[in-house]
C-alpha cells in the first residue's frame, strides 16, 4: 500500500456546490447529492490498464495507462462505452485505492496515465495526485475528453495535465442536440479546444516519439455530417492554424441507442463521406496527426496511419 501525506481538502470543496462541467448542476455531492452526470464521493471505475488503441505517440510500444471512468457529462446516442457511461456499470475507489491504480500502471511500464473521460471525478483524482509525489511516477497524465468542458475547470486541473486529447465532435447545434443531448457542445467545446491550445499547444514528442506534451484533437467523422467535419477542420486552421495534431477518425458504429432514433445515426460512415474529410484535411495542410484505416466492416481492425498521404 502506497503511504499518503497528508494534504488539504481544499480541491474537494468543489464537490459542495459541483460546477465541474458545463451542466454547472451546484449539488452537494458530499451530502449523497447528484447531477446530470450522477457522480457521488467516491471515484467510480470500470476498468484500467495498458491500452494500445489510442493514437501512435499516446499508446507507444508500451501502453497506454489508460484509466476509464465510469458516468458522462452527455448522453450520445451512439455511445460505444454505454454500460459504464450510461448505465453507471463500475465499482467504487477510495483515494489510497486511485493511488495503487496508478502505480500499478507505472509499474506495468505504461508511458503515461490516461484519464478517460475524468471530469466528474476531477477533485478525487487531484486529491490522489497531490498525496505522493510517487502515485503515478512521473509519468505525463493524459486527459482524455469529449471536449464537453469548462474553461475554469481546465484551467484549474491543467497544471496536472501534460497532453490534452480532446474531441471535436460537431458543427452544428442540431446534430450535437440529438446525437449527444447537449446542442450547446459547438461553441462550448471550441472554446475548450482554444483553452487547451493556450495551455499546451502543439503536440511534443521524446526520443521515442512518445508524447510529452501538447494537443491532439480527434474528430470522428460522422455518418451524413462529413460536412461538419470539414467545418471543423477548416475552423481549427482558422482560429488556431494547422500545427494542431489531429486525429481523423472512420469508426462510427450505431451501437447503444443509435438504431432506434433516426436521422442516419442507424448505419455507419461511408467510404465516400470519409474520404471527402481527408482531401480537405490534406488540401488545409494539416500534416501532424493521423487518419484511421477505413475498414469496410466493423469487425475489421482499424489502424492509424500519419497524415497526409497521397490518398485516403
Amino acid at each position: 500500500m502506497i503511504r499518503m501525506r497528508q494534504v488539504g481538502i481544499e480541491h474537494l470543496n468543489r464537490l459542495i456546490a459541483c460546477e465541474l462541467c458545463p451542466h454547472r448542476c451546484g449539488v452537494n455531492r458530499l451530502n449523497g447529492q447528484v447531477g446530470f452526470c450522477r457522480a457521488g464521493r467516491d471515484v467510480v471505475l470500470y476498468r484500467y490498464g495498458p491500452h494500445m488503441g489510442e493514437e501512435p505517440p499516446i499508446s507507444g510500444s508500451s501502453g497506454s495507462g489508460t484509466v476509464f471512468f465510469s458516468r458522462c457529462t452527455l448522453r450520445c446516442v451512439y455511445c460505444q462505452n454505454y454500460p459504464w457511461s450510461q448505465e453507471d456499470a463500475g465499482r467504487g475507489y477510495r483515494t489510497e485505492q486511485l493511488l495503487e491504480v496508478f502505480a500499478e500502471l507505472a509499474s506495468a511500464g505504461c508511458h503515461n496515465l490516461n484519464l478517460v473521460s475524468p471530469t466528474s471525478w476531477l477533485p478525487q483524482v487531484e486529491e490522489a495526485l497531490a498525496c505522493t509525489d510517487s502515485a503515478g511516477q512521473g509519468l505525463p497524465v493524459v486527459y482524455n475528453t469529449s471536449g464537453y468542458e469548462l474553461e475554469e475547470t481546465l484551467e484549474w486541473f491543467g497544471e496536472r495535465v501534460s497532453v490534452f486529447l480532446t474531441d471535436l465532435r460537431y458543427a452544428e447545434p442540431q446534430s450535437a442536440a440529438e446525437g449527444s443531448g447537449q446542442a450547446d457542445y459547438v461553441d462550448v467545446a471550441r472554446a475548450a479546444l482554444q483553452k487547451m491550445w493556450a495551455m499546451r499547444g502543439a503536440l511534443e514528442v521524446d526520443e521515442n516519439d512518445i508524447a510529452v506534451s501538447g494537443v491532439i484533437c480527434r474528430i470522428l467523422v460522422l455518418p451524413g455530417r462529413e460536412g461538419e467535419a470539414i467545418d471543423n477542420l477548416h475552423w481549427i486552421a482558422d482560429t488556431m492554424g494547422t500545427d494542431v495534431s489531429i486525429s481523423l477518425m472512420s469508426q462510427y458504429t450505431p451501437a447503444y441507442r443509435a438504431t432506434t432514433v433516426g436521422g442516419n445515426w442507424a448505419r455507419p460512415v461511408t467510404r465516400r463521406e470519409y474520404e471527402r474529410v481527408c482531401r480537405e484535411m490534406m488540401d488545409l495542410g494539416f500534416d501532424r496527426g493521423w487518419m484511421q484505416e477505413f475498414k469496410e466492416t466493423q469487425e475489421e481492425l482499424i489502424g492509424y496511419r500519419m497524415a497526409p498521404d497521397e490518398g485516403c
